[in-house]
């Protein structure tokens, strides 16, 4: 593994994205790639207004290390209920519709046209049931999100869902709004194994920390815009939030093949 575990930023406005980002992250030789000025400042800012008032809807789920709050499903979270994650879903979507919230479908064709992809929507089972293609997580003051990796091909296997059969997933991160300090991003370069599982917290959210014991890790801290994208197959962590509310808005993606080309999203 590649002992340089940096990040790339770029800005949108001057720098052209290229698969070959896409790549690092899926080969696990960048850690994160933040993407500046994706979209207009009036689209952003206009977004940033309309979700403010459905903050009240927020549903916090209750770990023993830790909470999660967000607006929007978690497929994870309902892996063994999928009935009730579709319709999650489906609520979701009606509840964002109700303010003109659109900055998940803003920045899936933002980035199709960055990376050239050629497909870029949120996934669909074939009795077309269609996935929630985005959701805002609020992270308040004293709250950190544990050490962890989401890996979608593993937590679904055997559970017959399209997207068990991507190849690669990814995960894409807007920020709305800034904490005062600490809330960064903490990636570390190693990706989940199945030995990795006597680390796992029983009855908790996450992995004990000594996993990730002198691995390269790369630490960042969002600013109001930016979009950041990871692979998070590798674990990762959220640093304890100081001061205003952490809010990002955010979806997984992924691809079927070793192409990057023709992408799928959800939550």
């Amino acid at each position: 593994m590649n002992t340089e575990w940096k990040m790339a930023a770029l800005d949108h406005g001057t720098e052209k994205a290229g698969k070959d980002l896409l790549r690092a992250l899926v080969d696990g030789t960048c850690s994160v790639v933040v993407i500046r000025h994706l979209l207009p400042e009036a689209d952003f800012s206009a977004n940033r207004r309309r979700i403010s008032p459905l903050f009240e809807r927020a549903v916090t789920t209750h770990y023993a290390n830790s909470t999660l709050t967000t607006i929007g499903p978690y497929l994870a979270k309902n892996i063994g209920r999928m009935d009730d994650y579709f319709h999650e879903a489906r609520e979701a979507e009606k509840l964002t519709a109700t303010v003109s919230f659109d900055l998940a479908r803003r920045t899936r064709d933002a980035l199709r046209e960055a990376f050239d992809l050629t497909s870029f929507e949120p996934a669909v089972e074939p009795d077309g049931q269609r996935y929630a293609e985005s959701n805002v997580r609020i992270y308040s003051h004293g709250i950190r999100t544990p050490l962890h990796n989401d890996n979608i091909m593993r937590d679904a296997a055997g559970k017959g869902l399209v997207v068990s059969r991507l190849r690669h997933q990814l995960s894409c991160v807007v920020c709305i709004q800034e904490c005062d300090e600490g809330g960064e991003l903490r990636a570390y370069q190693k990706a989940w194994e199945s030995a990795d599982e006597r680390y796992k917290i029983i009855d908790g959210f996450g992995y004990d920390e000594a996993v990730v014991a002198d691995v390269p890790r790369q630490d960042f801290k969002p600013q109001v815009g930016d979009v950041y994208l990871l692979n998070p197959t590798f674990y990762h962590s959220i640093e304890e939030v100081t001061g205003s509310d952490r809010v990002t808005m955010g979806f997984f993606f992924g691809f079927y093949d070793d192409e990057l080309s023709a992408g799928v999203t959800w939550v």
